[in-house]
């Protein structure tokens, strides 16, 4: 199995004529499509290293930001300055980052890249500003080999830098890159994933990206098929044969790394709607349903599960009605389920001194 992160996962898309009603993908069906959004990834040097950062950067202006935090380890940094009821209104950018708790170093490097550029909360004269950074972090360490390979400040510059060089819209790179490098779901590779969709009331556009690193199972263990798929989207369970097999192979990879380590699933759902923070808080809670229908079980003690919110206010939800939130929410749980399925199928699998962690599509032989 190679180590070596991949890109893409648009066979991973619903096809045209699904039968699904409602809501259409987004152009680039990832995080992109909500305008002004950047993603940037950059990975941990080494060779007994398997970790990395990912950070999503906002439009000039910054971007309405909330939390919600379900997992009970949680590892992040300033999630208390998104809480409504705090100073902070908008937020330039949120780090994604593997390393557990000595992770969270990474967000130095994008504040430090943000303050050179004058953004973040004004606190005085001239070029006095304090960039707010929320960051959260997924169980990783030692996945390559080398408890200490870990991200630090100069990896979430490079992530940051990274997002910065790319255009508006470029599609976002899936799979074990960034903070998925070394992610693991239930035994199977686990990695990054993103989707979107656009609402057909409204117009606005719902995004997720996802970082699965899960202590639960991505995959029915009767069946062998992905909980987070539905009609139309993914791959069909495979044959009770090949998932026998399958399942004999995967708990060889289990038994050849050791007890079940540390884990944490992230998100990160956006919208170009115009949100309130308390709304954006209510989307941030609602997400994490499609966590919870993708990864079974899930928000477990050594999970640290986490989903931040973004609104970058392009499109005026329907005035007068307060239920008009809704489509919003509903969209967001569905693309945060849909983004979990791609990273799985985009992950690639890897063996080293750190443990045997196969991709889905390896074990169970897909092209």
């Amino acid at each position: 199995m190679s180590d070596t992160g991949t890109g893409g996962g648009a066979d991973t898309a619903r096809a045209p004529g699904s039968g699904r009603a409602g809501p259409a993908d987004g152009p680039r069906d990832g995080l992109t499509d909500v305008a002004g959004l950047r993603v940037g990834h950059a990975r941990v040097p080494g060779a007994g290293a398997l970790s990395g950062t990912t950070v999503v950067l906002t439009p000039e202006g910054g971007a309405i930001a909330a939390v919600d935090v379900r997992g009970g380890g949680p590892g992040t940094r300033e999630t208390d300055a998104l809480d409504p009821r705090n100073l902070v209104q908008r937020i330039d950018a949120v780090v994604l980052t593997g390393g557990s708790a000595y992770g969270l170093d990474a967000a130095g490097g994008v504040m430090a890249w943000l303050e050179e550029r004058g953004r973040g909360v004004p606190v005085g004269g001239p070029g006095r500003v304090v960039p707010v950074v929320p960051a959260a972090c997924v169980f990783d360490l030692g996945r390559g080999g080398d408890w200490r390979a870990r991200p630090d400040a100069s990896t979430g510059r490079a992530a940051i830098e990274d997002a910065a060089r790319r255009p508006s819209g470029a599609p976002v790179e899936t799979g074990s890159v960034g903070a998925g490098t070394g992610a693991v779901a239930g035994g199977l590779k686990g990695g990054v994933g993103t989707a979107s969709t656009v609402l057909a009331d409204s117009g606005a556009t719902v995004a997720a990206l996802v970082v699965v690193n899960a202590v639960g199972s991505v995959m029915n263990p009767r069946t062998g098929g992905l909980y987070g798929t539905d009609a139309g989207e993914g791959v069909p369970p495979p044959a009770p044969g090949v998932h026998r097999e399958a399942l004999r192979r995967l708990e060889r990879a289990r038994s050849a790394s050791g007890p079940p380590p540390l884990n944490t699933t992230l998100a990160v759902v956006a919208t170009d709607a115009r949100l309130t923070r308390a709304q954006a808080q209510k989307l941030a809670g609602t997400a994490h349903d499609g966590i919870a229908r993708a990864v079974r079980p899930v928000h477990l003690l050594n999970d640290g599960d986490t989903v931040f919110a973004l609104a970058t206010d392009g499109v005026e939800l329907a005035a007068g009605n307060p239920l008009a939130l809704n489509e919003v929410l509903a969209a967001g749980a569905d693309v945060v389920s849909r983004a979990i399925v791609r990273a799985v199928l985009t992950a690639t699998g890897t063996s080293g001194p750190g443990g045997v962690f196969p991709s889905y599509r390896e074990l169970y032989d897909i092209n």
